[in-house]
């Protein structure tokens, strides 16, 4: 049997949650590839890895051809990978009739990125027919699709979409030992959410919070791994989950969670043992 480290490659890992997966990867015994934009911000990140088998690609996920040459220098230096996790993101986007560069923007790394990433691997990873694992970062914004930043909601529920896809055609693949998962955090400090703040909001979770999830979930086999936050507890993602699908089922007006006329009966359905 085999003791040489498995391989995990993570997006957008010079920091966030990308960063701590990258470092809870690493202290489970794998090799590490960080990628992101920036090759300083990169070579910082990987300086507080306490590990020898780290490796940075500077790597634009919107771009196809980048994807690839991650890939490729990975599989040339470690020839596997084990664990890939697409977690490349980026905000804010716009509303449904506004800034519609920052709208492509979104598309391109937050739904974009993963499709590159899933298309780029999963050949590879199959072709390896060892047990393996994607993880692909969504948002409950793209569940629940709360008014404000459309383009990201629209990014998200696109890895929702895409996630559910590849877990489904993996578990119909002859042969196929990969697992796919959909990473779903609450409320989460990090570079791209602080909004300017140095302190975290005390109903937010760390990027370590959710990577501890992660680790679980992907030990259960979870599919959808759904993080609560200090505010927001499992139960109450469930039923705003719940109502947002039966405002299809039962006719509301889309989003009807935040429409005026249904303001009362959301507060009663939530208070509802």
């Amino acid at each position: 049997m085999s003791t040489t480290p498995r391989v995990a490659v993570v997006t957008g890992a010079a920091s966030g949650i990308g960063l701590a997966a990258a470092s809870r990867f690493a202290k489970l015994g794998l090799k590490v590839c960080l990628a992101d934009l920036s090759a300083e911000a990169l070579a910082k990140a990987a300086g507080t890895i306490d590990s020898k088998n780290v490796m940075t690609v500077p790597t634009d996920v919107s771009r196809p051809e980048s994807v690839q040459a991650l890939k490729d220098k990975v599989y040339g230096s470690w020839g596997e990978v084990a664990v890939l996790m697409n977690n490349a993101g980026t905000a804010p986007g716009g509303g449904p009739w506004d800034h519609i560069e920052r709208w492509r923007r979104v598309l391109e790394v937050n739904l974009w990125g993963v499709i590159n990433g899933v298309q780029t691997f999963s050949p590879a990873m199959l072709a390896q027919k060892t047990a393996c694992a994607i993880v692909n970062t969504g948002s409950k914004q793209g569940i629940t699709c709360p008014p404000g930043d459309t383009a990201y909601n629209v990014s998200k529920a696109g890895v929702k979409v895409l996630t559910e896809a590849l877990a489904h055609s993996l578990r119909n693949e002859e042969g196929a030992r990969i697992t796919a998962h959909l990473l779903i955090p609450g409320s989460t400090f990090t570079g791209m959410t602080s909004r300017g703040r140095s302190e975290k909001p005390p109903g937010a979770w760390t990027p370590d919070q959710v990577v501890d999830t992660l680790v679980a979930g992907m030990n259960e086999g979870t599919f959808y791994i759904l993080c609560p936050d200090n505010e927001v507890t499992r139960e109450i993602d469930n039923r705003r989950i719940t109502w947002a699908a039966q405002d299809i089922t039962e006719n509301r007006p889309a989003l009807s969670r935040w429409h005026p006329d249904y303001t009362s009966a959301f507060d009663r359905y939530l208070r509802e043992k």
